[in-house]
């Protein structure tokens, strides 16, 4: 079977991804707004937010956040391979406004690659991750660890299921 990205032995700190892209909308917005409950008026008020410091409305810092860890392992799939779980965020500022219309982008680096103390087949994965924009404005920046895997995962071989055929 074809391999869908990269397994434990590939990976090495200095390693850098960039995501693919993400245009931020009007709906993502509202949406957060409504599944958060985070109605602010510089969100949400197109008034309010044209008298504020940016000039027109913003998303919300935490959507940022959201998306960023949305665009980078589960949308490339490089880790499909040999992520676990995700295991936290340290450092995270919010550096700039992020405006409807606005692509996003996820750099991201592998900072240190290190054995797991207490399970031999797996390792932490620290990676620096900035959030860029179309210009290459960072907006958000910080340290996110992933638990890596350094054997294959059987729920990747599970969800490619089995190929055989049925005759009728």
């Amino acid at each position: 079977m074809a391999r869908s990205g990269y397994s434990y032995e590939d990976l090495h700190p200095g390693m850098a991804f960039r995501s693919p892209g993400r245009t931020i909308t009007e709906a993502d917005i509202v949406a957060f707004a409504g599944m958060t409950g985070d109605y602010s008026e510089l969100h949400t008020s197109e008034v309010y937010a044209r008298a504020s410091q940016f000039g027109r409305r913003v998303a919300h810092g935490m959507l940022g956040l959201a998306f960023a860890h949305g665009l980078m392992w589960p949308r490339t799939g490089e880790l499909r391979e040999t992520a676990i779980a995700f295991l936290g965020i340290s450092e995270w500022k919010f550096v700039g406004p992020i405006f409807v219309g606005d692509t996003i982008f996820v750099d991201y680096r592998i900072a240190e690659l290190r054995d797991s103390k207490s399970k031999p087949t797996q390792a932490i994965a620290t990676f620096d991750v900035e959030l860029v924009n179309q210009d290459g404005e960072v907006l958000q920046r910080g340290r996110k660890a992933l638990l890596v895997s350094k054997v294959p995962l059987s729920g990747v071989e599970a969800s490619r299921g089995s190929r055989s055929t049925q005759s009728a």
